[in-house]
């Protein structure tokens, strides 16, 4: 119960001012005159005033509250290494116990896990939440149970109260990391790129290695060894192997001892693009597809192109004198002896034997494919001459044999079904309208086609007329070769009949040629969009095998396929955490890094209060390490320091709720007037009397 004197004013104050000054006018003017009863009068004003002002005594009925301490227990990833979790356990009924001990003091549990994303731990966005649903005139303390790695230290809020730190981990606690510093998301395939790692050891690491075994491995493949310094920035100069995605992971072994294996990996991901794709296009005569493979080639200019095209054959005799003919002699020796290895690509446009190139030049030609190169012949009735490119060299990599059988009749191409799976040809009937009568793309027709009869290893993707086979790959050593058999593609791109996707289906064929991994026939790959990551796994096959996936804590989960169009299987997967994740079908291998390999959380693991210090500080604060035992909790007055060697300090703040208020007036109305008018007869009297003696 207490009281307080309020007031209440009959009149504005400023009225009770202009009252004010006459009354102190009156009495200056009595005490001039030398008025006996001045004082009486300034009584009487006084008391006049006093009624104005209406005085009246506030009593306030109190309930007294208890004081909150919040407790903020960090369960990030971070905290669930080792004995961390035993740790939490015991210091929440550590201080749950101290604090049921204090009188009229209540505590707050706020729990908090890993920020959205790879945000990490964000402790003072949780502490700001849980102050914001408390009376800030009760909290007497809080207290942060964690490892100190927080990662929003710019929203710590406006703290009314001491804020202690309660460390976990124990004093030898170590850990080993690899920290990917510098790494491109591009680079040019041919070209060496660099890359900066970095293995360092934190905490109380053992002195006794110098050197620590890495392995890397690019695209799931077999993992490369190597031995490499601690501490010591390293400069990786690294060959991509193919365009489009190339994923590189670096791992370092587990050691005995170190707090988790989970920052011993990193994975980069770099985009290998070509920077020129060299073409070398061989023409055997003039002809209407002639420039239309030359107007595709050069429209790109990515495309470095050489062609040459024969059209004057050796034996041709005209009388013409060679001097006059104005023709520039083709380095053929120097293009297919000594620079073969520098084109990405070989077509072979309607060309026949005519001694212009060798047959040494055309088994170095074959010899090019079985080491990696690609040819690409697209044939005309040449093709099943004698004259043939197929009697040869390069019979031993072309991946069809003429019959020597030409047909000449309009046909529409189609897709076979082993084409409907392949990537090459997959979907190529989508970009084109469907036929006006029957099934089958809505294509203009070819008028000729080459009878062939294709290898055991050969696929044919197309056929023309009467199911022959019309576009034929193979793989020949560590090349490519594709085969096809008419010379009548350039109708689609002059648009006849309505044409068809000519460019389309050329330039998936120069890419599958390019071994471009988007292309390949067998793939398993990853399109990731957050957490969530979409497995996709291409075939040839009519089934795919279940995919296993492993976490980063090394968990697995078995998922199944489904196929969503011909040769392509996929599934989606909710991923729990971000992370380096594996994947495997038992033949295909991949990874993939949802967010970094090592999320934030895992950068640094050994327990520090570092960061929080200057805060504690601020606040009087203070740190603990539950490794020390149990601690204890003490009330201290505000402003003194809160802490001390096995204790933390609470700040009691007496808050208290009021019940009620009741008002009553110090004197009513009429008692104040009847005080000024006898003070003022007295005044008066005293003057009275004055006067007569």
């Amino acid at each position: 119960m207490t009281g307080t004197l309020i007031l209440d004013p009959l009149l504005p104050w400023v009225a009770i001012a202009i009252v004010g000054a006459l009354t102190l006018l009156g009495v200056a003017l009595a005490v001039w005159r030398r008025l006996p009863g001045w004082w009486l009068r300034g009584l009487a004003g006084a008391a006049l005033l006093a009624a104005l002002l209406n005085p009246a005594v506030q009593t306030e009925d109190r309930e007294a509250l208890s004081d909150i301490v919040v407790l903020v227990v960090d369960e990030s990833s971070s905290q669930g290494i080792g004995t961390r979790p035993a740790q939490t356990e015991a210091a929440i009924a550590n201080v749950t116990a101290e604090v049921a001990a204090l009188d009229n003091t209540e505590l707050r549990v706020v729990t908090l896990g890993d920020g959205e994303g790879d945000s990490g731990t964000q402790l003072m966005t949780g502490l700001s939440e849980a102050l914001a649903e408390e009376p800030q005139g009760r909290i007497a303390g809080v207290i942060l149970l964690t490892d100190g790695r927080l990662h929003d230290l710019e929203r710590t809020p406006s703290l009314p109260a001491p804020l202690h730190a309660l460390l976990t981990g124990q004093p030898e606690d170590w850990d080993r990391r690899l920290v990917v510093t510098n790494a491109p998301a591009f680079a040019i395939l041919g070209e060496p790129v660099s890359l900066t790692l970095r293995i360092e050891d934190q905490g109380a690491a053992p002195t006794d290695a110098a050197f620590v075994p890495l392995t890397i491995s690019i695209d799931g493949g077999e993992p490369l060894p190597f031995e490499v310094p601690i501490g010591q920035d390293i400069e990786l100069p690294v060959d991509l192997p193919h365009g489009g995605m190339n994923v590189l992971q670096f791992t370092t072994p587990a050691v005995d001892g170190e707090l988790t294996p989970r920052n011993n990996a990193a994975v980069v991901q770099i985009n290998g693009v070509r920077d020129r794709l060299r073409v070398l296009l061989v023409s055997g005569e003039p002809h209407a597809g002639e420039r239309t493979w030359r107007n595709l080639l050069k429209a790109d200019a990515a495309v470095d192109l050489v062609h040459f095209t024969i059209l004057r054959p050796p034996e041709k005799q005209d009388g013409v004198p060679v001097d006059e003919l104005s023709l520039i002699a083709f380095p053929t020796r120097e293009l297919f002896m000594e620079k073969i290895e520098d084109f990405d690509l070989i077509i072979f446009d309607r060309y026949r034997r005519r001694g212009i190139l060798p047959e040494a030049y055309l088994e170095n030609t074959a010899n090019y494919v079985r080491n990696g190169g690609a040819v690409l012949v697209s044939s005309g009735p040449e093709y099943g001459s004698a004259d043939s490119i197929f009697r040869s060299p390069l019979e031993a990599v072309l991946p069809a044999a003429p019959t020597a059988r030409v047909f000449d009749g309009g046909f529409v191409p189609q897709i076979s079904d082993l084409g409907e799976r392949h990537p090459v040809t997959t979907g190529l009937a989508d970009l084109s309208p469907p036929a006006a009568e029957g099934d089958g793309p809505g294509w203009g027709r070819w008028f000729r086609l080459i009878d062939t009869t294709v290898t055991d290893t050969a696929e044919v993707l197309m056929t023309g007329y009467d199911d022959r086979p019309l576009l034929v790959l193979d793989r020949v050593g560590e090349g490519r070769v594709a085969l096809l058999t008419s010379d009548q593609s350039w109708l689609w791109d002059r648009g006849y009949e309505g044409g068809g996707p000519q460019a389309e289906l050329l330039r998936r064929l120069a890419h599958w040629m390019m071994k471009e991994p988007e292309l390949e026939e067998e793939a398993l790959w990853v399109e990731p969009a957050g957490q969530t990551m979409r497995i996709i796994r291409r075939t040839l096959e009519d089934e795919s095998a279940d995919v296993t996936v492993t976490g980063p804590d090394g968990s697995e989960v078995i998922l199944p396929l489904e196929e969503v169009s011909p040769g392509r299987f996929e599934t989606v997967y909710d991923a729990p955490e971000v992370g380096l994740y594996r994947l495997t079908d038992g033949t295909l291998d991949s990874v993939i890094a949802l967010g970094p390999s090592a999320p934030r959380e895992f950068e640094q693991t050994i327990a520090s209060a570092e960061v929080l210090q200057p805060v504690i500080d601020a606040t009087n604060g203070g740190v603990a390490s539950v490794s020390d035992g149990d601690i204890d909790l003490r009330a201290v007055r505000e402003g003194r320091p809160a802490a001390g060697r096995g204790w933390l300090g609470v700040t009691p703040r007496d808050a208290y709720r009021t019940a009620s208020i009741s008002v009553a007036p110090v004197l009513p109305a009429w008692a104040f007037l009847l005080i000024a008018g006898l003070l003022t007869v007295g005044a008066w009297l005293r003057e009275g009397r004055g006067a007569r003696r």
